[in-house]
C-alpha cells in the first residue's frame, strides 16, 4: 500500500479521534444546564444532544458551504507551508491539552486547542526550514486577528444575552409563580438545549473538517480546498459519538459549581449560547462553545446578584482558556520536532 495513502489514513483517524474526544469534552457545554436542572437524566441528555449534534450536518450536506472548515484550515495557517506531518503534531497537540483538562475537570476550548497546536507545528516547521526570525510566515495574521476578538466577543455576547433573556423573561412571567414558570421551562428547555447542540455540532464539528480537508489538499489528493460529503458525514459521527460518552467532570463544574440553575435559568443560557455560537458560525468564524456558555451561564446567574455566580471558579476557568492556545501550540511544537528530528521529515 502507499505510504502516503497509508500516513493520511492514520492523519485522518486522529482528526477524528480529536473530534470524538472534542465531543466528550464539550458534552458538558451542551447538557450541563438541562442536566442541573434535571429535566433530562445524564443518560437522556447526551442522547439527546447527540441527536442535534449530527443533524447539524444536513444544510453542510445540501446546501451551506463549510465556512467555519476553509477558516481553519487555511484561512489561520499558510496552507502552502504545511505538509502532513505539521497537521499530525498539530493534532497531538490538541489532543494531549484536551486530556489534561478534560482530566482536571476544565472547560477549556477544544477549538483553541486544535488552532493553537496547528499553528504551533506549523511555526516549528517554519522555524527549522527557515529559521526563527520567519516563524509568523507560517500564520495568516487576518484569521487570527479575527478568531482573537471573537475570544472576547462571543463569551460576552452569550453573558449579556444569557443576562437580557433572563430580565425578559421575569418581565413576561412577572404575575406567574416560580412553579407555573417552571412547569412551562422545563419543556421550553428541550428546544434550547436541542438547539445549543445544534449549534455545537455546526461550529465545532466543522474545525476538524478543515483538518481533513487541508491534509487531502496538502498531499495531492484534493486540487482545491472544498469539503466532501464524506468529511461531513465522519466529522459529525465522531463528535455525536463523543458527545454520546459524556465528560462528567466537566458537567459537574459548569451545571452544578459555577452557578445553580432552574429551568428557567437554563433556558435562557442554552438560548443565549446558540444565538451567540450561530452567529460567528454564520460569518464563517471558528469559536469557543465553552466560551460561550460559560458567559451564558454566567450572565443568567448574575441577574439575581453577583455572588449568585463563584466567580472564584470562573477565574480559574478563565486561566485555563488563557493557557490553552500557548500550551497547545507548545506541544504541537514539540512533537513536529520530535518528527523531525527522528525521521527526518517535515
Amino acid at each position: 500500500m502507499d505510504s502516503t495513502l497509508i500516513l493520511v489514513a492514520v492523519i485522518v483517524l486522529t482528526a477524528l479521534v480529536f473530534d470524538y474526544i472534542n465531543g466528550f469534552h464539550d458534552a458538558a457545554n451542551s447538557v450541563a444546564t438541562i442536566v442541573a436542572t434535571r429535566v433530562l437524566t445524564p443518560f437522556q441528555a447526551v442522547l439527546w444532544a447527540a441527536f442535534f449534534n449530527f443533524v447539524a450536518a444536513i444544510p453542510l450536506l445540501f446546501w451551506h458551504e463549510a465556512g467555519v472548515a476553509k477558516t481553519v484550515g487555511k484561512g489561520m495557517v499558510n496552507i502552502e507551508l504545511v505538509t502532513e506531518y505539521v497537521i499530525l503534531a498539530g493534532l497531538v497537540g490538541a489532543i494531549v491539552w484536551n486530556l489534561f483538562t478534560w482530566y482536571y475537570g476544565l472547560p477549556s476550548s477544544s477549538s483553541h486547542a486544535l488552532m493553537g497546536g496547528y499553528a504551533g507545528a506549523a511555526m516549528m516547521k517554519v522555524a527549522l526550514t527557515r529559521g526563527a526570525g520567519h516563524i509568523m510566515d507560517a500564520v495568516v495574521m487576518q484569521g487570527w486577528i479575527t478568531t482573537m476578538t471573537f475570544i472576547v466577543v462571543a463569551p460576552l455576547l452569550g453573558l449579556v444575552l444569557g443576562y437580557v433573556l433572563m430580565v425578559v423573561i421575569y418581565w413576561i412571567f412577572r404575575h406567574s409563580s416560580p412553579k407555573k414558570m417552571d412547569y412551562w421551562f422545563r419543556r421550553l428547555q428541550l428546544v434550547s438545549s436541542g438547539l445549543f447542540s445544534y449549534s455545537h455540532g455546526a461550529n465545532d464539528a466543522q474545525k476538524t473538517m478543515g483538518i481533513i480537508t487541508g491534509v487531502l489538499v496538502t498531499v495531492g489528493y484534493l486540487k482545491s480546498f472544498e469539503v466532501q460529503w464524506w468529511v461531513v458525514l465522519a466529522a459529525h459521527a465522531a463528535i455525536a459519538l463523543g458527545t454520546m460518552s459524556g465528560g462528567w467532570r466537566i458537567v459537574h463544574t459548569m451545571g452544578g459549581k459555577l452557578t445553580r440553575l432552574k429551568p428557567r435559568g437554563g433556558f435562557c443560557a442554552e438560548t443565549a449560547g446558540a444565538i451567540a455560537i450561530l452567529f460567528p458560525t454564520f460569518l464563517k468564524i471558528p469559536v469557543s462553545t465553552t466560551h460561550v456558555i460559560t458567559g451564558a451561564i454566567a450572565g443568567v446567574g448574575s441577574i439575581q446578584r453577583t455572588k449568585a455566580v463563584r466567580w472564584g471558579l470562573a477565574a480559574n476557568i478563565l486561566w485555563a482558556w488563557i493557557l490553552t492556545l500557548p500550551m497547545s501550540a507548545l506541544v504541537g511544537a514539540l512533537t513536529f520536532a520530535l518528527i523531525h528530528y527522528t525521521t527526518g521529515k517535515q
